[in-house]
C-alpha cells in the first residue's frame, strides 16, 4: 500500500550498514541511526518468518535480509508513505522476492489478527514516548516515529507478543524506563528474557535497553554485560562502528 506520491526533495539516497545497503528516507521524518543498526545486529543466524513492527522505511528488516538469506520479511509500519519507500528500498536492494511492506496499525487490535502467531521472529524499534510526556513533532512522519499514539508500551509489546508462533522470539529496543511496561506485555515474569543495557559512554547510565525474549522459555531473566557506544572523544568505539557497518553482531543469543 502506498500514500500519494512523496516529492524527491522530501527523500534522501543514503547507503547504509557500510554501504552495503541503499536505503531511501524521509529527509525529515524517521532516519535509520544507531538504535536500527543494533537491531539488525542481534542475530548470529535467522530464518523463517521475520516481521519488522515499526519498520519506517525498512532499514532494519532489509539489513536481516540481507544478511541471512533463509529469512523472509514483512515490514510493517503505520505510515503509509514510509511502506512506500520499503517497497521501492526492497527493490533497489533486489530483496523483493523475500521482503514484502504492509501497511497496519499494531496498536488496531482488527487490523492485526490476521497476523497473529505467524512470525518466527518479530523485531521492533518503537515509539518511546507518551503524549502526555512529550511534545508532539509537527511533522507526522516524525511524531508517529517518536511518540506513541492511541496506546500504550504495554500494548505494543502484547501486540507483538502475540504476533509470534510457540517459542517465537521478540527483539526490541527502548529506553531502560520502560522496562516494567515491558515486563507487562510480555507477561512471562521475566522468564525468557536477556537484557543488555546499552551506555552512551563508559561509566555514564544506560539510556537504551536491547532485548531478546522467547515465548514460553522458562530460562531466568538474564542482565547482559553492558555495550559501550561512544569512547571519550565522542568516536564509537571500535565493537559499536563494527556494529554500525554490519561487520559484527551482539552477544543476545543464549
Amino acid at each position: 500500500m502506498a500514500g500519494e506520491t512523496i516529492c524527491c526533495a522530501d527523500v534522501t539516497q543514503d547507503f547504509w550498514q557500510g554501504g552495503k545497503l541503499s536505503l531511501r528516507q524521509l529527509r525529515h521524518g524517521q532516519r535509520a541511526g544507531t538504535d536500527a543498526a543494533l537491531l539488525a545486529a542481534a542475530f548470529t543466524h535467522l530464518e523463517g518468518r521475520l516481521a519488522d513492527v515499526g519498520a519506517g522505511s525498512g532499514a532494519v528488516g532489509l539489513a536481516l535480509a540481507q544478511r541471512h538469506a533463509d529469512v523472509q520479511v514483512d515490514l510493517i509500519d503505520i505510515n503509509a508513505d514510509l511502506v512506500a519507500l520499503a517497497v521501492q528500498n526492497s527493490a533497489d536492494n533486489h530483496l523483493s522476492d523475500r521482503v514484502v511492506a504492509h501497511c497496519h496499525d499494531v496498536l488496531a487490535g482488527d487490523d492485526m489478527k490476521e497476523l497473529q502467531a505467524c512470525y518466527d521472529v518479530v523485531v521492533s524499534n518503537p515509539p518511546f514516548y507518551q503524549p502526555e510526556r512529550a511534545r508532539l513533532p509537527r511533522d507526522q512522519a516524525r511524531a508517529q516515529a517518536h511518540v506513541l499514539q492511541g496506546g500504550s508500551t504495554e500494548a505494543w509489546v502484547r501486540a507483538c507478543r502475540k504476533m509470534l508462533k510457540p517459542r517465537g522470539v521478540l527483539v526490541m529496543i527502548h529506553r531502560p524506563e520502560a522496562l516494567a511496561a515491558i515486563l507487562v506485555g510480555l507477561g512471562q515474569g521475566g522468564a525468557g528474557l536477556r537484557l543488555m543495557p546499552l551506555q552512551p559512554r563508559s561509566g555514564a547510565p544506560a539510556n537504551r535497553i536491547i532485548l531478546r525474549w522467547q515465548q514460553g522459555s522458562r530460562a531466568p531473566l538474564c542482565l547482559l554485560a553492558p555495550l559501550v557506544l561512544h569512547q571519550a572523544s565522542g568516536a564509537f568505539t571500535p565493537e559499536a562502528d563494527a556494529l554500525h557497518r554490519g561487520e559484527a553482531t551482539l552477544a543476545l543469543e543464549p
